[in-house]
């Protein structure tokens, strides 16, 4: 199965990203299994195709998750990016919102 690219700017890309993982991760380990087996029939051939195989799943599964914790770091920056911004336009507000949970918090933590 080819793996496909991730787009960042699909917003089904979360879901189907994840669907590719766990499908990736599968294959993966079926791959690894049909290694373990075939290195107890002890046949060169076959132990050596079915290792690229497993190499090649793997080396693929390391890029989707390396691509997918990119979307996923730049997602966080832009989130981090408006809140920076929204502090620095409204900083009364934000002291305001900051208090009011710090309030909450100790609450619930003082009714331990």
């Amino acid at each position: 199965m080819a793996m496909q690219p991730i787009d960042p700017n699909d917003p089904k890309s979360n879901e189907v990203s994840k669907e590719q993982l766990y499908d990736d991760l599968r294959q993966l380990s079926q791959t690894v299994e049909e290694l373990m087996q075939a290195t107890a029939d002890d046949s060169r051939e076959n132990v050596s195709k079915l290792r690229e195989r497993a190499e090649l799943r793997l080396n693929e599964a390391r890029e989707r998750l390396s691509q997918k914790g990119e979307v996923v770091r730049e997602q966080a920056m832009e989130k981090f990016d408006c809140a920076d911004h929204y502090v620095h336009e409204n900083p009364w507000s934000s002291v305001g919102i900051a208090a009011g949970v710090g309030v909450v918090v100790g609450l619930l933590l003082g009714r331990r």
